[in-house]
């Protein structure tokens, strides 16, 4: 009994300490978010929704045209699954921080373009 009870305190002592390796490759934003709630399941659905609006984000500002709503839909919808493989991607590689400085460059961009034709000098 004794010798079980060593053993599985070896075991626990394990995976606890895998555990933290994997935790430390983790992407930063992952990391973050499995920090906040200690979830893996909310974990994983907050860094989709947040690549997923990052993505829509980017999408918007930098490429995005005027077209009918269904064609609109369709984009949006193959948009949002491409995001699922982007989640995947996600774990151990910095996906969300692109698309942030993306989207940063992207609104600076925008700015820069609204005051220029405000001036008149475009």
């Amino acid at each position: 009994m004794n010798f079980y009870l060593m053993l599985n305190q070896l075991y626990l002592l394990g995976s606890v300490n895998a555990d933290q390796i994997a935790i430390e490759r983790f992407s930063p934003t992952l990391k973050f978010y499995y920090t906040l709630t200690n979830n893996p399941t909310a974990t994983n659905w907050l860094l989709w929704m947040t690549i997923t609006a990052l993505a829509i984000l980017v999408y918007k500002l930098g490429f995005a045209k005027k077209l009918p709503i269904l064609k609109s839909l369709i984009i949006y919808l193959f948009l949002i699954v491409g995001c699922l493989f982007l989640t995947f991607l996600a774990i151990f590689l910095p996906i969300t921080e692109g698309l942030m400085v993306a989207a940063a460059i992207l609104i600076i961009y925008k700015i820069r373009l609204r005051r220029e034709k405000k001036a008149g000098t475009v």
